[in-house]
């Protein structure tokens, strides 16, 4: 399931429409696929989607409760949650021109609409503050992860900014606390291969060619803590989580690296320590160097 622009139905409280391929079938209506491709949403709020004209065709066509299914076409529908937990942090807007919008994101707060987050997202919440409908995400960190994210204001222009990370043109710089370990020598160079974890959500080192790499350093040094300097090279899932828990430091209240019991609740007096704190490149439209650092900051205890 993807999210795009589509006939008829235009962006609604910072959430576009969402899209669903329909393949071929018997199913009697629209309604029957949905519900049954669908099984958390009941029938009935399907119905009350489709009666207030929340759900159309790729052409445009409201679809109705009894239209007869038809195969190999597409569907557009708004996303809603009954239940969304709220996110008591705000993130901060630190730059913004006619191409791009640079955020301070807090820990917690999901990047983009996903699982159970939907209007309490930075993407939603920034379209909404700043009436910008076409905004979208040159790249993400993850939602636990504090810190920069960029933004392209004209979706076709996310492509030019997207190639500077293709090309590692981009410098990012990451904060972390973590235990200190006197016998590891800084700075190192982290290179392993990451593939997918069980579960699925996990990542791996595994032997092979290595696709991640890592350089790390100490910035300081309090007791049993660190302060450490990160700065990926690749942009691997996960991958400053890996590296740090396979180095034996791994961050501090990382819930994942290595695995604790999975709760539903976060725990918000606990943030991972892991913090973006600054990013550099020269912009692809004007070429004026461009740098951007984040006014939050890690604790180191």
């Amino acid at each position: 399931m993807t999210t795009l622009p589509a006939h008829g139905l235009p962006t609604r409280h910072g959430v576009g429409p969402s899209c669903v391929g329909l393949p071929a079938g018997d199913w009697p209506t629209y309604t029957d696929f949905l519900v049954q491709r669908f099984p958390a949403i009941t029938r009935e709020v399907w119905l009350e989607r489709m009666a207030a004209g929340l759900v159309v065709d790729e052409f445009g066509t409201a679809v109705t409760p009894g239209r007869p299914y038809r195969g190999h076409m597409r569907l557009y529908y708004y996303r809603a949650l009954a239940i969304e937990p709220h996110i008591p942090f705000e993130a901060a807007v630190l730059f913004q021109d006619e191409h791009l919008v640079v955020a301070d994101k807090p820990h917690f707060l999901p990047v983009t609409p996903s699982g159970r987050y939907l209007q309490e997202t930075l993407l939603v919440r920034l379209k909404n503050q700043l009436g910008l409908d076409s905004l979208i995400p040159i790249h993400r960190i993850d939602r636990e992860t504090a810190g920069l994210v960029l933004f392209s204001v004209k979706p076709a222009e996310r492509d030019a900014y997207q190639a500077l990370f293709r090309r590692h043109e981009v410098s990012k710089h990451y904060e972390a606390i973590a235990p200190w370990r006197a016998e590891l020598q800084f700075p190192l160079m982290r290179r392993t291969r990451i593939v997918e974890g069980e579960p699925f959500f996990r990542q791996r080192e595994a032997p092979g060619e290595p696709n991640s790499v890592t350089q790390v350093d100490v910035l300081q040094v309090i007791g049993e803590q660190a302060r450490y300097a990160l700065r990926p090279v690749t942009g691997k899932k996960h991958q400053l989580r890996v590296h740090m828990n396979a180095l034996g430091i791994p961050i501090i209240n990382d819930r994942i690296y290595p695995p604790v019991p999975i709760t539903l609740d976060d725990d918000f007096t606990r943030p991972l320590q892991l913090l973006a704190k600054s990013i550099a490149f020269a912009d692809p439209f004007s070429g004026q160097a461009r740098q951007f650092d984040s006014r939050l900051s890690l604790l180191l205890a």
